[in-house]
């Protein structure tokens, strides 16, 4: 049984990593926006407002585990929004709210919770990010660069806190079925009719994907990928860079015709 704490924990992977965790024998204690408990977070799971980008909610959450449990053994920075758009049109607002959240959200995690976990010496960080931090397709910088940062981010982690009994891994889940979507709030609409079409039309479920990430977890690999598409992708990029290069340029070649239009 492990003390859990899940960031963006009442609805999509958090929500589904949640309830399975709790259907394990975990102890979990979920952190979102509302100040008052979601009636979606699943019964046995605890509650806590927090705002990934507050410090001050961050301070309050170490609190909390602390008074709980008296340490943690299971942090998973999960908590993100979408976006996307082309450099020239994506707003530069929306990329300081991309990085401020799924990136800085993930550091602000670290930074609070790796003393407590030093302190027993054992211990587990999960950040989620996505394909899109190892693969990178045009029109979707802001978030590439984003989710990249986690990947890079958690790989430095796992070195640097092997030491220390803390393990590190990084999701890097593509398209699946959530209500990520409607987070999307930027200017370029055609990249976001787009976005809504790939998570809303997606065969794989929030609860497929988080089955396979605790087998991820339990197998400790560095980077958790969750479907057929994400191996394909990275390692066609990785073994066969131009159809890569090829596949990619193909999609930015459709995405100027049509705003040619």
């Amino acid at each position: 049984m492990s003390r859990v704490l899940i960031t963006g924990g009442a609805s999509g992977l958090g929500l589904a990593l949640a309830t399975a965790m709790l259907a394990r024998g975990d102890e979990v204690l979920v952190g979102d926006l509302a100040e008052e408990r979601p009636d979606s977070v699943p019964e046995g799971a605890a509650y806590v407002r927090l705002d990934v980008r507050s410090q001050q909610d961050w301070d309050a959450a170490l609190a909390d585990v602390r008074e709980r449990w008296g340490g943690l053994d299971l942090l998973v920075n999960n908590a993100g929004v979408a976006t996307g758009g082309r450099i020239d049109v994506e707003a530069f607002a929306d990329w300081e709210r991309v990085i401020d959240i799924n990136l800085l959200g993930v550091v602000r995690g670290c930074q609070t919770f790796v003393p407590l976990l030093k302190e027993r010496g054992s211990g587990r960080i999960v950040n989620v990010a996505s394909l899109a931090g190892l693969v990178h397709g045009p029109a979707m910088s802001s978030y590439n660069a984003a989710k990249a940062g986690v990947v890079a981010l958690s790989e430095t982690l796992r070195f640097e806190l092997a030491p220390f009994g803390i393990a590190v891994n990084v999701v890097c889940p593509s398209f699946f079925r959530t209500n990520l979507h409607t987070s999307l709030q930027g200017k370029d609409e055609e990249m976001e009719k787009t976005a809504v079409r790939l998570i809303t039309k997606a065969g794989a479920s929030a609860d497929d994907i988080a089955a396979k990430v605790l087998r991820g977890i339990e197998k400790d690999r560095p980077v958790i990928l969750t479907d057929r598409q994400g191996y394909a992708a990275y390692g066609t990029k990785r073994f066969a860079r131009p159809l890569y290069d090829r596949a990619f340029g193909k999609g930015a070649q459709r995405l100027a015709r049509k705003a040619a239009k």
